[in-house]
């Protein structure tokens, strides 16, 4: 073979495994995610999970033509469709994002408009049927029907709905009365609704108790009269004690009962004049306490510090491993406790910037109730929450707080700036909450997972339908003695009994995006949960 055939042959070798190669390299896996959605008239919620953005539309609103002002995507992401602009929303828009691989997203809205309709001499409250576009009021037995009148009446968006007729012109109930409303949405038509009153035999009545630990809520309809409301007694006694702030509007009854003891059996009703309701009886719940709430147990395994006694069960966890990559502690035990304190020992949180042969990360000082999962690079993978069921009302604690000026900065929250040389915040929040652990990416023990690699998509989410009650105290200020501190825990229902606890205490309060303040430490004291 002469020397131009093997050259050939060699360069189209050469040629041929090359191919080869490219052919074989995959592309890498890179998410495209939309990052934040912003616009006029409404507020949204991103879930990376199910791939989808909600739309929670104000009522005045046009859900046909809802502006969008701002989206972002991953970086060097690219999407099918415009994310900006005008859309109509009454069905979701699917939108494909891209990089290598291919992400379908969906994009929906959702308006609640609130409605109500309430007479003169209601009893109970009003059965409103959106779907059908019925509402119904009750009166007692005997009540002229013909000559009723409307005290209040509401069922389109708000500032922007007309109705015809006008409710004052509608007095005749002893047949179905219609109204029709008009709003932008409808684009010129008109929707109509059937009001209807009705007689009831209902004197009183309770509709829905709950019973906390050392309080109850009460919930009652009765006829209008000079006296109405709820009394209360123990299982067993003979006596009523009569319930002291009784709110009445238009034909319903609320109240909540104090003073109670748990674990213990009452009977509470409604009354209306001589008219009493059938009996209803609850348990109160258990007062359950917080574990290590004085901050009093700690243990040191391989040079890294817990928040829990050698041998226990964890209960709260800090973000000391992660520390632990660049040699150092965020959060430990110290002498330093609150005046008149029985315990010896406190917690102190120090948010430290660490550089271990050229490579540095921020990293607040932290303190939470649940489990600090692994190491991922120079990021961390933690699981918020552990099982309860108790309801307690507040939490209580001592704190000391030192506020230092922002001096570093990796990433920030959607929405929010930072800038260097801001002060720096404290964060202390609980939440209750019915989390899954199948949703929100945790354990059955720890249901809600943070991964700081994704924080956009991971970071806790004090909207959820999953929390049944939520407060927080930002420390926008030092706080330079000891001093003691009470959160009151916002119920959205009294009905919904948690499965978990949250609490999170941060010397940083945006430490999940790497940012914040090495001067800032906090000293943390003597939690504990007031049930009253």
């Amino acid at each position: 073979m002469n020397l131009f055939k093997r050259i050939v042959l060699v360069l189209v070798g050469a040629v041929s495994c090359t191919a080869c190669i490219d052919n074989a390299i995959p592309y890498p896996v890179e998410e495209i995610a939309i990052l934040s959605y912003e616009g006029v008239g409404f507020s949204s919620t991103i879930d990376p999970v199910t791939r989808t953005v909600t739309l929670h539309l104000d009522e005045q609103t046009n859900i046909t033509a809802v502006e969008v002002t701002k989206a972002e995507i991953t970086e060097n992401g690219v999407s099918s469709i415009s994310l900006t602009g005008t859309f109509n929303m009454l069905t979701p828009i699917e939108v494909t994002l891209s990089r290598y691989q291919d992400y379908v997203w969906t994009i929906k809205a959702e308006q609640t408009i609130e409605r109500y309709f309430t007479v003169a001499g209601q009893i109970g409250q009003s059965v409103i049927d959106a779907e059908s576009r019925t509402v119904t009021a009750y009166v007692a037995e005997g009540s002229d029907l013909t000559n009723i009148t409307i005290t209040s009446l509401k069922l389109g968006p708000k500032e922007v709905t007309a109705m015809t007729p006008a409710p004052e012109e509608i007095r005749d109930f002893s047949s179905v009365r219609y109204i029709y409303l008009q709003y932008p949405a409808l684009a010129g038509q008109m929707e109509r609704w059937q009001l209807y009153v009705l007689e009831t035999d209902v004197k009183a009545q309770i509709t829905q108790a709950d019973a906390w630990a050392t309080c109850a809520w009460l919930y009652g309809a009765a006829q209008q009269n000079d006296s109405v409301g709820f009394r209360y007694r123990k299982s067993g006694e003979d006596s009523w004690q009569e319930v002291a702030g009784v709110s009445y509007i238009s034909g319903t009854l609320t109240a909540k009962v104090t003073g109670l003891t748990p674990n213990t059996s009452y009977d509470f009703v409604a009354y209306s004049g001589e008219d009493q309701s059938p009996v209803v009886t609850r348990t109160t719940e258990s007062v359950v306490p917080l574990e290590n709430a004085g901050f009093e147990y700690w243990c040191k395994k391989e040079d890294i510090v817990y928040p829990y006694a050698d041998g226990t069960a964890p209960y709260w966890a800090t973000g000391n491993v992660g520390a632990s990559i660049v040699g150092e502690t965020l959060t430990e035990g110290v002498s330093d406790v609150r005046p008149g304190s029985s315990g010896k020992l406190a917690a102190r949180l120090s948010s430290k910037y660490a550089n271990v042969f050229g490579v540095g990360k921020f990293a607040a000082g932290n303190l939470y109730i649940g489990n600090y999962v692994r190491n991922d690079g120079t990021h961390g993978i933690v699981h918020f929450g552990r099982p309860f069921t108790a309801r307690p009302t507040a939490l209580r604690g001592w704190v000391k707080y030192n506020r230092g000026l922002v001096d570093r900065i990796t990433s920030q929250p959607p929405g929010v700036t930072i800038n260097s040389g801001d002060p720096d915040c404290g964060m202390i929040f609980m939440a209750l909450g019915d989390w899954d652990p199948a949703t929100y990416g945790g354990t059955a023990d720890s249901p809600v997972e943070i991964a700081t690699r994704r924080i956009n998509e991971t970071a806790f989410d004090v909207n959820s339908d999953a929390i049944i009650a939520y407060g927080e105290m930002p420390l926008a200020e030092s706080v330079e003695g000891w001093t003691q501190f009470t959160i009151p825990l916002d119920y959205r229902a009294t009905d919904r009994i948690p499965t978990h606890i949250i609490i999170v205490c941060s010397a940083s309060r945006y430490g999940d995006y790497f940012t914040g303040s090495t001067q800032s430490v906090m000293w943390l004291d003597d939690f504990e949960l007031v049930y009253e």
